[in-house]
């Protein structure tokens, strides 16, 4: 019996041409478009027709898009591929450095820069000279950069969701040289020192013993110095994707950076699971450690399940990393798609057994940001800090909330939108 024999391509050899450069953009926007995946595009075209855009924008996305993370930047190139005809000229408008004329107000939408520089790989940025301008005489343009902000700096408060493929690592760069120092931990154990603070009864009765009862000096101590454990619980689920990637990217960073002074960082995903990966961290290439964590955590950019997860934590692993005064990073949304009175109960028993328990939030990056879901109200009254946690700059002020016990973040002013 043989084989049905595939669908031809299309006729019009232009149709197939640009499906392929399209799904070049898609490629350099980072999705993972290979040419086994462009050529089912292109069958996939030659079956459903082009008479509905509808039905050509879901044709080419489901053979070209693999992961949900991907549907804002497929959705992005397509609009302005496929639907816009002066998309080359509104990205090269909104690419340009705003030195001619003013900038738009807007933020940039989530994976549009990524888009845009998907779209112009290889085309000319220059700005185009002005109409009547001598092409012997060299125009001096002078910008007032005292009230601007410098590239880095601009970087370090950008929303990782809001990064294009080259701001992304270049902010990867800047999380590899960030350090989270903490102070040590006074043991009860102490440790000779003439100016201690204690008095040192057992090194005094044995140098007694030794002058025949005679007491000849008071020995004094003071408390040795023990260096607690960072514990990290990272929400790997659709909505935390990108800034887990970050994340985890910049606590490996911290796990291998000698003396910062954490004694071990235990690191923990969860999605709808929990997954160990604190092995993986110790791996010097960021890149292959990450990637082992990503094989090894099978719900990836899957539901969320934080209830379930945090059970499984005190359950299995709280006796094991919790006992020498740990600290705990939180970091999720708080989007728990389950009942949320097994949330409460996990989220205080775990802000028991820990030292200090310090969530980090992206949606804190929204003004007027208001604790309205179920699951967001039954975390916060058991954390230390509830900080934001979606840039650079907020990653570096996590040392400060460290160093400072008394710093809450943003909990008294939601605890007080909860209660009123």
């Amino acid at each position: 019996m043989t084989e049905a024999a595939p669908p031809d391509l299309p006729d019009d050899p232009k149709l197939t041409h640009n499906i392929v450069h399209f799904a070049r953009a898609l490629r350099a926007a980072g999705l993972p478009v290979g040419t086994g995946r462009v050529i089912d595009a292109v069958r996939a075209v030659a079956a459903a027709g082009f008479s509905s855009r509808a039905d050509f924008f879901y044709a080419l996305r489901a053979c070209l898009v693999t992961r949900p993370e991907h549907l804002v930047v497929f959705a992005q190139i397509f609009r302005l591929y496929w639907r816009d005809p002066r998309y080359m000229e509104h990205m090269m408008a909104m690419m340009l450095p705003a030195i001619r004329g003013v900038q738009e107000e807007r933020g940039a939408q989530a994976a549009e820069k990524r888009a845009a520089e998907a779209l112009l790989e290889g085309v000319d940025r220059a700005p185009p000279e002005t109409a009547g301008a001598e092409s012997d005489e060299e125009t001096v343009i002078e910008i007032d950069a005292t009230a601007t902000m410098s590239r880095e700096e601009r970087l370090r408060r950008l929303d990782f969701e809001q990064m294009s493929t080259t701001e992304i690592a270049e902010a990867k760069r800047m999380l590899a040289r960030l350090s989270l120092p903490v102070r040590p931990l006074p043991a009860r154990r102490g440790i000779r020192d003439p100016n201690g603070p204690r008095l040192d009864a057992r090194a005094t009765l044995r140098a007694a013993l030794r002058r025949g009862g005679e007491t000849g000096r008071i020995d004094r101590k003071r408390p040795r110095e023990r260096w607690p454990d960072l514990v990290v619980l990272c929400d790997i689920s659709g909505s935390m994707s990108q800034y887990s990637r970050m994340v985890l990217h910049f606590l490996h960073a911290v796990a291998n950076r000698k003396g910062a002074g954490w004694a071990r960082v235990h690191a923990f995903t969860f999605g709808t699971r929990l997954t160990n990966i604190t092995r993986h961290l110790s791996t010097r290439d960021v890149d292959a450690a990450l990637a082992a964590a990503g094989k090894q955590a099978q719900d990836w950019e899957g539901g969320t399940r934080i209830g379930a997860c945090l059970h499984a934590f005190n359950r299995d692993w709280s006796r094991r990393v919790m006992g020498q005064g740990a600290v705990v990073l939180l970091i999720t949304d708080g989007l728990d798609r389950e009942e949320t009175g097994q949330l409460g109960r996990e989220m205080e028993r775990l802000h028991l057994s820990a030292r200090r328990l310090i969530w980090l939030n992206p949606l804190l990056r929204w003004e007027g940001f208001a604790p309205k879901a179920k699951g967001i109200r039954a975390m916060l009254p058991h954390v230390d800090a509830f900080r934001a946690g979606h840039s650079v700059a907020t990653l570096e002020a996590l040392a400060q909330a460290l160093s400072r016990t008394e710093d809450g973040g943003e909990k008294a002013r939601l605890m007080a939108a909860m209660e009123g």
